[in-house]
């Protein structure tokens, strides 16, 4: 052999190697003997991923869980096998939960016949040809349960791997993988639809709401993908880093012994007649307390890519039969790849009621648009969380949340937590950011002022004026109070004077009227804003309430001359703190309660505990999931 000829050896054997590896690929396969539809996947534009991952590295497994039910693993594995995986390797990873231990000495031939049973099962799995990608089995030595099933079966390696789970009683779509494979090009891997409140997808028909008295599940018939905070356990399509955050709160909780219970959902009533059996209401749990979102298909006619026989086990005494019918080209009517962007879908809660996320409002533009949003009955709450803390915030949130008070709107300076409240659906304004966009030369030189309190009274003054312009009512509260009926703002609606102001709870009503849109102009924002930094040199003599935007307004508009009602606050609200310690609510009626912003939070926690008014649990996360239907 010539030197030039042994130089291009090695490049001709990997040529063969790599023809005889896609001509192995592309070979027909089928785990039973049947002809596999050879369809190509759609093309694919991905744009650049905002996690610096690839779709070059994207892998998905499949993760079966199986326990005794030999007929049941058969049709979920024929179904799997049956499915269209284009040129893609996917993975199959089958695990074998051992059967219970048996007493000896009463159930000798009982512990012979499982002992048969799991050798059929396993004899069964050994045979089975996956040639889609690798085959692992894992077969417990113990019965572990369908906890630890799921929770045991998946830590991703990389932000690129995915788990597509099953329980051995579903049946999939031979569409289904070409589908989710669609769904994470698009959510996931496509920059302008990547949304990381986003956990995985569920392939099974949306048919249940866990908040108890929630809405009906009801969507139009144009509705293809919505997003749902509800884990579907008939065919999940899991994201990595979602799941890798959930099993380590898992880890943590399970080991200090919290228990994940969440009132009003009836997943919470599973958990306390099953205990650990289950694994969904600790998944659920850590959902509502980030504030997650799961992909729903919604296919009508009761078609789904997945479906549960229902078969005779842990969650069925006894079996059910298919809660749906799979979706296949012989039913499909209709484009199943077209992916609509992620701003055109709607969100739902547990309670199934729509949620609106991404209301962060940075610019005067904005904020009429969300202030339409959440008007009721041409009424606004403009929430002030200046110097108030995340815990109290959310323990305002939970109350709002329980009195289906939604007429409401934050407003703080600019941190990571408004930010995750607007996320979450909770309507919020950026101070910093919204302030920037003034205009006004004069307004321009204050809001330069590094001194927050200079901020705070900027943005509060131009929101109850976009209020006025926009002909609603606005109250302006303090974050350190707490509403004690859903109508507390309707029946003090009442005051007699068209700006109404409470002594030392820092709550002021402002009505929409000619007097005040005439008040309220630029010239008026600006003196008040002079006012308070005429007094920044003396800033630490004023006392707590002299500092207060409410106090510095009715300073600026009495000097002008404006009548102004002055409210008792204390014949409204019942007010907490150190010398109000034992207080209770025996013979009294009130409708809020209200606190020293001085007041530590221990000791905030503490008085709204024995009143009954602390719902926030360790994760600041609200206690409850309170339904009201729409």
């Amino acid at each position: 052999m010539t030197p030039s000829k042994r130089r291009f050896l090695p490049l001709l054997l990997l040529f063969s190697l790599s023809a005889l590896f896609i001509l192995s690929y592309h070979s027909s396969f089928n785990l039973f003997f049947a002809s596999h539809n050879d369809t190509q996947l759609p093309n694919f534009n991905i744009p650049q991923n905002p996690r610096n991952t690839s779709l070059s590295n994207f892998t998905l497994t499949i993760k079966v869980l199986a326990f005794d039910r030999l007929h049941s693993l058969t049709r979920c594995l024929r179904s799997l096998a049956n499915a269209d995986y284009g040129n893609d390797r996917v993975n199959l990873h089958v695990y074998i939960d051992h059967f219970k231990e048996i007493d000896l000495g009463n159930g000798s031939l009982i512990l012979d016949q499982k002992l048969e049973e799991s050798r059929r099962i396993l004899d069964f799995v050994d045979g089975v040809l996956w040639k889609f990608g690798d085959k692992f089995v894992h077969y417990r030595t113990g019965n572990v349960g369908l906890q630890a099933q799921w929770l045991e079966a998946w830590w991703p390696s990389s932000d690129d791997e995915f788990a597509f789970v099953v329980e051995d009683d579903l049946e999939v779509s031979p569409l289904f993988y070409k589908f989710l494979r669609t769904l994470i090009v698009h959510y996931y891997y496509n920059s302008s639809n990547f949304n990381p409140s986003i956990y995985g997808a569920s392939l099974q028909r949306p048919r249940f709401v866990p908040g108890k008295h929630g809405n009906k599940l009801q969507l139009d018939s144009e509705t293809r993908l919505f997003l749902y905070q509800l884990v579907g356990t008939w065919g999940q399509l899991l994201f990595p880093r979602p799941w890798k955050e959930f099993r380590l709160w898992y880890n943590t909780h399970k080991a200090k012994g919290i228990k994940p219970i969440l009132h009003g959902m009836v997943t919470t009533g599973w958990y306390k007649r099953m205990g650990e059996r289950i694994w969904t209401p600790w998944f659920i749990k850590f959902i509502h307390s980030h504030g997650y979102f799961n992909i729903y298909t919604n296919f009508q006619k009761e078609r789904a890519l997945s479906v549960s026989n229902r078969d005779a086990g842990v969650n069925y005494g006894k079996t059910a039969g298919p809660d749906s019918q799979l979706l296949d080209e012989r039913s499909l009517d209709f484009n199943l790849y077209d992916m609509q962007p992620l701003s055109n879908l709607k969100w739902y809660d547990f309670c199934f009621r729509e949620v609106l996320p991404g209301r962060l409002v940075k610019s005067f533009d904005e904020l009429a648009h969300v202030l339409h949003s959440v008007q009721k009955s041409k009424t606004i709450i403009l929430v002030n969380l200046f110097g108030v803390s995340q815990p109290i915030t959310m323990n305002m949130l939970c109350h709002f949340e329980r009195l289906d008070i939604q007429n409401f709107i934050f407003m703080g300076p600019e941190m990571d937590f408004l930010r995750d409240l607007a996320r979450r659906g909770h309507p919020v304004i950026d101070s910093k950011k919204m302030l920037k966009s003034i205009t006004d030369s004069k307004l321009k030189g204050l809001q330069r002022s590094q001194a927050e309190l200079i901020q705070e009274i900027l943005v509060q003054a131009y929101a109850i004026k976009t209020c006025l312009d926009s002909g609603y009512d606005s109250w302006m509260i303090d974050g350190n109070m707490l509403p004690l009926s859903s109508n507390v703002f309707s029946d003090m609606n009442d005051f007699s004077f068209d700006i109404s102001a409470m002594e030392n709870s820092k709550i002021l009503f402002v009505r929409s009227s000619s007097t005040t849109a005439k008040i309220w102009g630029d010239k008026f924002i600006y003196e008040i804003a002079a006012t308070a930094a005429s007094l920044l040199g003396s800033y630490n003599s004023l006392s707590r309430d002299q500092r207060q935007f409410k106090y510095l307004m009715v300073k600026t508009l009495e000097e002008k001359g404006v009548r102004i009602q002055k409210v008792d606050d204390l014949s409204f609200g019942l007010k907490i703190g150190a010398d109000h310690a034992n207080q209770t609510f025996v013979g009294v009626e009130k409708k809020l309660i209200f606190w020293s912003s001085e007041m530590n939070l221990d000791l905030t926690q503490s008085s709204l505990g024995k009143l009954g008014m602390w719902v926030v649990d360790g994760n600041n996360s609200c206690t409850s999931v309170v339904c009201h239907q729409s």
